[in-house]
């Protein structure tokens, strides 16, 4: 007596294969950002400098983002774009999570040291404004120390960087989203990290390619850089997809 055999149609696979994946990268986010939390209390007992290395965390599986990575679309390299608008991603660092906080106010709460002096407020809803404490810059693992947010001089010593920058993600596929998926964009605290001004200005709306973080923090920023993209479905060039495979292979 044989048993019958049962045939899957192809597009049945890929729709399981772009499930399992997607599946993968949001398990993926949530472990670079915990590593992130992890790699700034390291810091503390470090001289001022993360304690990062050239690796990538154990929990972290770098070859879903391989995977992932060679799964996004590749098209020509793109010049800049001149109709690209700030405005186009909607008001800068709205509470679309409607906790009462802007979104600069959350990833300031979030990456703050807490085993280091923190000030924090109630403003409003908000009941985690982070008015003084230490962060550490996930692009060079240096310590950034303020005393009071509330000064606009030090504020600005403290942007808010997306990882995948806003015109970056509009020249590789957000011109043709929504207002709407621009906006949840921007707001995506996975997309988002403070850094010093310095790191900030120079970083600017590069890409992959054209501006990396010192060695010891390439890992990390590739694994997050290629799990936003893959996440949104952000498209990649060939030299973009070059330098974000090289950053990978520091990985270990």
């Amino acid at each position: 007596m044989s048993e019958a055999s049962v045939v899957v149609p192809r597009s049945t696979w890929r729709v399981l294969l772009t499930l399992l994946l997607v599946l993968g990268l949001t398990v993926l986010g949530g472990a670079c950002w915990s590593y992130h939390s992890a790699t700034q209390e390291r810091s503390a007992t470090n001289g001022g400098q993360a304690s990062t290395g050239s690796g990538s965390p154990e929990s972290t599986d770098v070859s879903v983002v391989r995977t992932a990575l060679r799964g996004l679309e590749v098209v020509p390299r793109p010049s800049p774009d001149p109709t690209y608008r700030r405005a186009d991603f909607g008001p800068a660092w709205k509470d679309t999570d409607r906790n009462g906080c802007s979104q600069r106010r959350d990833v300031l709460a979030e990456t703050v040291e807490r085993g280091r002096p923190v000030v924090e407020r109630q403003r409003g809803r908000c009941m985690h404004e982070v008015i003084a404490g230490t962060w550490v810059d996930p692009y060079t693992g240096a310590l950034m120390t303020f005393t009071d947010l509330t000064d606009p001089r030090q504020a600005q010593q403290i942007p808010i960087d997306h990882i995948v920058a806003l015109a970056n993600a509009y020249r590789y596929g957000a011109r043709a989203w929504t207002d709407e998926q621009r906006l949840a964009f921007a707001t995506d605290l996975s997309n988002l990290q403070p850094t010093s001004r310095s790191v900030n200005e120079a970083k600017s709306d590069h890409d992959a390619a054209a501006w990396q973080p010192p060695r010891a923090h390439q890992c990390s920023f590739a694994v997050r850089y290629v799990t936003v993209k893959a996440r949104y479905s952000l498209a990649v060039d060939a030299v973009e997809k070059r330098a974000l495979t090289r950053m990978l292979d520091t990985c270990h």
